[in-house]
């Protein structure tokens, strides 16, 4: 069930993604260009580099219709990177809601570009 919240502006800026969820105490959610129902989390991994630095990513969780189930999800590559998680998932959360919502489009896209077979993209390696 869902719950009211109001929205505290005091809490950041609401164009962000970061910003958003603080004002609003939960995460954004997008309609894709396939129609499909999408909220989005901002994640960061260590990255497997000398400096160990953290990259951060958009993960969009795809919602079924009518029932509240994940279908599918689709990520982004690293977006922001930082000295520590803290510092990746700043960074990522100053990105504007537009680009965010782009970037589910273009993966939308590119996941409706039908697959290679696995031989033809070992030969572009």
């Amino acid at each position: 069930m869902g719950r009211f919240l109001p929205a505290n502006h005091d809490a950041g800026d609401a164009n962000t993604i970061g910003g958003y969820r603080a004002v609003h105490a939960r995460p954004a959610a997008f309609e894709g260009k396939d129609g499909a129902s999408y909220t989005v989390e901002l994640v960061a991994d260590e990255v497997r580099d000398p400096r160990g630095r953290f990259g951060a990513y958009l993960l969009f969780v795809r919602w079924r219709m009518g029932d509240p189930v994940a279908s599918g999800h689709l990520e982004t590559d690293y977006i922001a990177f930082g000295e520590s998680e803290a510092d990746a998932l700043a960074s990522l959360g100053a990105t504007l809601l537009n680009d965010v919502k782009r970037a589910l489009d273009e993966l939308i896209t590119q996941a409706d570009t039908p697959a290679r077979p696995w031989y033809d993209v070992m030969r572009d390696s």
